[in-house]
């Protein structure tokens, strides 16, 4: 009966295999682990920057957006009004245009009656008129042109009798007179003109001077 078996030595070694127990080291895979999370940490972390700095950096960009948005807006407005201002010159010059068309076609008109007057009284000459009748007609038409130039604004300038004054008055000779007259235009060869403050043309005259004896007496006395 073999209810008894002597163990093999030899036997052992086989059954000692058969029953260890396989451990694996794991601690290279958590330290992998660990590696990985630490890297991907960075990208994790909060953000360490302080609320005011934050604040200050919207504040300052909505201030460029706010500057750019401005100098835009201000860039239309002044090719806008630059355009207004062109469109009103040319306009302002049209009418100034206009204006001076309108009177000078308005003086030629007035001046219309001067040439009538003036072809009237050439055909007056022309039929054997006598001079009275003549002289009539050249009266008449001077009136109506001195007429057209006071219609134009055009004073004449008075001369005679005036004191002297070179910015009217062109003196083309001096004549003597009493001492009380020195200075004085005695005489007027061409009338001048002016329109409002503007001198269109000086009065040629003749001018009074006191000889040096009588000069001498009116000082004296």
């Amino acid at each position: 009966m073999d209810f008894y078996k002597p163990r093999d030595r030899n036997s052992e070694p086989d059954e000692n295999a058969k029953s260890e127990i396989r451990v694996t080291d794991r601690r290279r895979r958590f330290l992998y682990d660990d590696a990985n999370s630490g890297a991907a940490a960075p990208a994790d972390s909060p953000d360490l920057k302080p609320s005011y700095v934050a604040e200050l950096e919207a504040r300052t960009e909505a201030a460029e957006k706010l500057t750019q948005e401005v100098q835009s807006r201000f860039e239309q407005l002044r090719t806008q009004l630059q355009r207004e201002a062109d469109e009103t010159r040319q306009r302002l010059n049209r009418a100034a245009d206009e204006r001076a068309e309108r009177g000078k076609a308005d003086f030629i008109a007035r001046l219309l009656p001067v040439l009538d007057n003036l072809q009237r009284a050439t055909e007056a000459a022309e039929s054997g008129s006598t001079p009275e009748q003549i002289g009539e007609g050249v009266r008449r038409t001077a009136a109506s042109f001195e007429s057209a130039l006071a219609a134009a604004g055009v004073e004449p300038i008075k001369s005679v009798g005036q004191e002297f004054d070179p910015e009217l008055h062109e003196a083309v000779e001096t004549v003597p007179v009493e001492p009380e007259e020195e200075g004085k235009v005695v005489a007027e060869y061409t009338s001048g003109y002016r329109i409002a403050d503007r001198l269109l043309r000086p009065a040629r005259v003749k001018v009074g001077r006191a000889s040096g004896g009588q000069q001498n007496a009116v000082r004296a006395n």
